[in-house]
């Protein structure tokens, strides 16, 4: 079995680059999420994205998306989030090294 070197989170995201579009091709609707108790998204995401807010809501932002689908196929609350692929030459771009 290969084996992977210890690096820190910090050091993985910066082996990859985000080509931001200016259409966001994640969005959530708070409203729907202060109605969640367990905001699975905020553990799910590998990229750290979703933030719980004091009001029970989530703060989002796509910009460092790694476009896993992650935050969409764990997510129990019914149009809380939409999900698209990003606009074509946008997105995320990962390189080795």
């Amino acid at each position: 079995m290969r084996q992977y070197p210890d690096m820190s989170f910090e050091d993985r995201m910066d082996t990859v680059d985000f080509e931001v579009g200016q259409r966001p091709h994640i969005t959530v609707d708070s409203d729907i999420c202060r109605s969640c108790t367990t905001k699975e998204c905020v553990h799910a995401c590998p990229a750290k994205l979703f933030v719980p807010t004091g009001d029970g809501g989530i703060l989002f932002n796509y910009e460092q998306c790694f476009e896993c689908g992650t935050c969409y196929q764990i997510c129990n609350k019914a149009g809380a989030i939409t999900w698209t692929y990003p606009d074509g030459g946008h997105g995320v771009v990962f390189r080795k090294g």
